[in-house]
């Protein structure tokens, strides 16, 4: 099994705790709320919503990916980093195993965000992935997922 390991950095206008809360605890309500053309629902399917939780994520009609199963394997609200690994979607699941991602948010001297995101593919035997679509297309997906949060929060300052 081979292993692709990426780091990426998105920085966003919103306080680390007020992000971390968005995209770590209050995820199953917000991110349908502020992305109803990309996800219809989020939920807890087994947990409590900390290490070893599952949660379901199905996305909009259309959409390449319909749906994405994640298992939370570490949060930590003092510390403002967050882990989980995606264990079941419908796209390569010929060729990884899983996807663990680990995000630490830091405080930048305006009062926003870095959020430092770490992705691990676990690839499954000799399969083949493109490591330049995945940093392209991926990342720019979660730049935008956290500039949609970015706007919202913007909007609606005291949410």
């Amino acid at each position: 099994m081979g292993v692709i390991t990426l780091e990426n950095e998105f920085a966003v206008a919103v306080a680390p705790a007020k992000l971390f809360k968005a995209y770590c605890v209050e995820i199953d309500t917000l991110l349908p709320k502020i992305l109803p053309e990309h996800i219809k629902s989020s939920e807890i399917i087994e947990g409590n919503g900390g290490p070893g939780t599952i949660r379901k994520i199905t996305f909009a009609e259309g959409k390449e990916l319909s749906y994405a199963k994640q298992k939370i394997e570490a949060i930590d609200e003092e510390n403002l980093t967050y882990s989980f690994s995606l264990i079941e979607a419908n796209v390569w699941k010929d060729a990884v195993e899983k996807v663990t991602y680990e995000h630490k948010f830091v405080p930048t001297p305006e009062g926003g965000s870095i959020c430092k995101r770490t992705s691990t593919y676990y690839i499954k035997g000799d399969a083949e992935i493109n490591k330049d679509q995945i940093k392209d297309v991926y990342g720019k997906k979660t730049e935008g997922l956290f500039k949609a949060v970015e706007a919202y929060f913007l909007a609606n300052p005291d949410a």
